[in-house]
């Protein structure tokens, strides 16, 4: 994949941006790629070149990319005032519950369907799904939609004021476990050691709720980059987003070593 810079906007020219409705809802999801489909659902403020470029990553690994676009402008680099605004819309939006501590983002009803609807596109077992920071917890609502078999859950961010809590309600994540059972699968999740947005608790609360389904892995600080984009120098005050702005590309680093073992964990499931 040619190198691309990660301080101005990407052009997202080498992705086909469609709209597509599902449940009377339309919205711009960008694909790439040929084979079984991997839904990348973007962290806050939106489809940053980072984001992108974990999805270049996705794509090249021999996947189909769906990657919706939820909120920000897609493909921007966004100053630190504008990904302040973005947040802030998306904490009122009634598509997001940002402070809800047991109650599921409406938004994660569509996007099951975005799982239903790119399986029958891309065939295949099944299809993996991404959420990072704010959509960090929606790949475990997705469990629901059968199709979905490789969940991957980054840095799960909401609820924003109860930091042990998971953002979903109990009886969902008592299907998703009896799901994870029954198909004997699993959910991959990640966050550094002092994200102050993604606690200990959090990861504690989903452990207690999925049991040994749950696959924590947990970063040391010491692995972030610190060579930050706008948005995230002046509000991400800790280590935050693993495969995104704070990894560090670079052979050898803890954050492509985690990003390689999520290729690997959506090759396991979806290439069978």
């Amino acid at each position: 994949m040619p190198t691309r810079s990660m301080h101005k906007d990407d052009a997202l020219e080498d992705f086909t941006a469609r709209g597509i409705t599902l449940n009377d809802i339309t919205k711009v999801v960008h694909v790439a790629g040929t084979g079984p489909a991997v839904i990348v659902m973007a962290e806050m403020p939106g489809i940053s070149p980072h984001v992108a470029r974990f999805s270049r990553w996705v794509r090249d690994a021999g996947f189909t990319v769906y990657m919706p676009s939820l909120f920000g402008r897609d493909g921007a680099l966004p100053s630190a005032e504008e990904g302040a605004m973005i947040f802030q819309r998306a904490c009122v939006s009634a598509e997001f519950r940002a402070f809800a501590a047991n109650e599921s983002s409406p938004v994660t009803v569509w996007l099951r369907a975005l799982a239903r609807h790119a399986h029958e596109e891309c065939g295949g077992p099944g299809v993996g799904a991404i959420g990072m920071c704010f959509t960090g917890n929606f790949a475990l609502s997705m469990m629901l939609e059968s199709s979905m078999l490789a969940p991957v859950v980054s840095q799960p961010s909401l609820p924003l004021n109860d930091p042990a809590a998971t953002g979903i309600s109990a009886d969902e994540l008592a299907a998703v476990r009896e799901r994870l059972e029954r198909d004997d699968l699993t959910v991959m999740a990640y966050r550094f050691t002092g994200d102050k947005f993604c606690r200990a608790q959090r990861f504690a609360a989903f452990s207690e709720a999925l049991g040994d389904r749950f696959v924590a892995r947990v970063l040391p600080d010491s692995a972030a980059n610190t060579e930050l984009p706008p948005f995230f120098a002046t509000h991400v005050t800790s280590p935050h987003s693993v495969v995104t702005a704070h990894l560090i590309d670079e052979a050898g680093q803890p954050t492509i070593a985690a990003r390689d073992e999520i290729l690997s964990f959506f090759a396991h499931r979806l290439n069978s």
